[in-house]
């Protein structure tokens, strides 16, 4: 569920700190800034609209929304909901951590005690559910709705498709994001509690802090923000939600920018919580081979240039969402955008965090020449509208209709041979595929290229994505 949650969250490396800022609100010459900034970056990219807060000394010190949230909201708010996807495992972890205070489970206890028919479940913890190191395989590693999420589904079907599929590894010796692995997590929530996830959510953590998330299968009509899509760089259009039930414990929130940060604020003062739920949550889980993550329980963990950050991505169907604080520092950013195309909402991130504090510039690309030979094919023939259908994937033939394709070489033909088509970034595995992303230069423009192909030298795309760079 990212462009991804750890490919967004990549761009972190970039963000760099002096001293800590102090408890004031931004200047006029700051507000400025960020006002630019954002109208900027909207431009650039198509993104409808952006919802902003930002943590400042430890209070929110700044919150203001941008452009076209729906064709029904006259005037942009930061107090409507959008939908924050992935941001929302956090807040699944917190539920696991409270009953583990409440003496009704351990973080070492195995799946099988409260969920049978998993596979591996009498080897993975509910530790490993929430960091990613269980072996669950994704059940969606894409950047868009497979066929099956046109209609609605429940957490037990989804665990009878993916969670009982052979395990991509031996728990507790890898690292692969898992939103299979979040869905087990809720329904154990729901099991040892007694209630919903989210009427338990509501009595533990949104009640005591004031705060108003609501059922992101909820917050769709009037009144609500729109999300939107983009193919390529063809028209941004209204995106069509998923069936109920995807998300889930994975993602299934939405809430404003401001109530993010009041969460984010009870994070920095350790309050609500107990201080050691909120340091394991965000300490990095070692793999059984003695490597370490930079994941914890639900939540990112960077040390950027002598400042330690604690951040997670998200991205829903037609929505991307960025979360970042450093608690030391006692600040935050929440940056929320209706779209899941570009990367508007990371950058507005960090120019937010240069406009705080001095950047330094830092970070590596990596290459796989048989990869990028083969992508910068599949570039060629979506601009040249002649898609080879045998590189692509059933699900990948399912997202590439006559509309899509048209999109893309209506909008990529005209832009005539890239300057430059290179790797961005390592190789991940995810969901059963490689991830690579690529970055498409032209004079004067950006583009960024978002794949998953199937293991091995003539693995086919099962996703296949190009979108405006901010």
């Amino acid at each position: 569920m990212m462009l991804r949650v750890f490919g967004r969250i990549l761009f972190l490396l970039l963000v760099a700190g002096a001293a800590p800022a102090s408890a004031q609100q931004f200047t006029a010459a700051e507000t400025a800034r960020i006002d630019a900034l954002v109208h900027r970056s909207l431009e650039a990219t198509g993104v409808p609209s952006a919802s902003i807060a930002v943590v400042r000394g430890g209070r929110i010190v700044f919150a203001r929304a941008y452009g076209t949230q729906s064709p029904a909201l006259r005037e942009a708010s930061p107090d409507a909901l959008y939908q924050i996807a992935s941001v929302s495992k956090q807040f699944t972890a917190a539920a696991i951590l409270i009953l583990r205070d409440q003496g009704r489970l351990s973080l070492d206890d195995t799946v099988s005690k409260y969920i049978p028919g998993i596979t591996g479940g009498e080897r993975i913890t509910i530790r490993q559910l929430l960091s990613h190191t269980s072996g669950l395989q994704d059940y969606w590693p894409q950047d868009y709705s497979f066929e099956a999420m046109s209609h609605p589904t429940t957490p037990q079907v989804i665990v009878d498709r993916w969670a009982r599929k052979p395990l991509d590894f031996e728990p507790g010796t890898q690292w692969q994001y898992s939103n299979t692995g979040y869905v087990v997590a809720g329904l154990i929530v729901e099991r040892v509690s007694g209630q919903p996830l989210l009427a338990f959510l509501q009595q533990h953590i949104f009640r005591p802090l004031g705060i108003h998330p609501i059922d992101q299968d909820l917050a769709v009509g009037r009144g609500f923000p729109v999300g939107y899509r983009r193919n390529a760089l063809g028209p941004v259009r209204p995106e069509t939600p998923a069936g109920t039930g995807w998300l889930y414990a994975a993602g299934e929130l939405a809430m404003s920018a401001p109530d993010l940060a009041r969460w984010d604020i009870a994070r920095i003062d350790r309050s609500l919580l107990p201080a050691r739920d909120w340091q394991e949550q965000e300490t990095p889980v070692d793999l059984s081979t003695g490597r370490t993550t930079s994941y914890g329980l639900g939540v990112q963990t960077n040390d950027i240039a002598g400042r330690h950050a604690i951040s997670h991505g998200g991205e829903a169907v037609g929505f991307l969402s960025t979360n970042i604080v450093f608690p030391r520092d006692r600040e935050a950013v929440v940056v929320l955008v209706n779209a899941w195309f570009g990367d508007s909402h990371d950058r507005i991130a960090r120019g937010i965090i240069d406009i705080m504090h001095p950047p330094l510039a830092s970070g590596a690309t990596g290459d796989d020449d048989a990869a990028l030979a083969a992508a910068r094919r599949v570039y060629d023939q979506l601009r040249g509208g002649r898609l080879d259908r045998a590189l692509l994937t059933e699900d990948a033939n399912f997202y590439f209709t006559d509309e899509v394709q048209h999109d893309y070489r209506d909008s990529l033909g005209p832009l005539g041979d890239p300057q430059g088509f290179a790797a961005s970034g390592p190789a991940r595995l995810r969901g059963g595929f490689v991830n690579r992303n690529y970055a498409v230069t032209y004079q004067g423009r950006r583009l960024t290229v978002v794949t998953y192909a199937e293991p091995g030298a003539a693995g086919r795309f099962e996703q296949f994505l190009v979108m405006p760079a901010g």
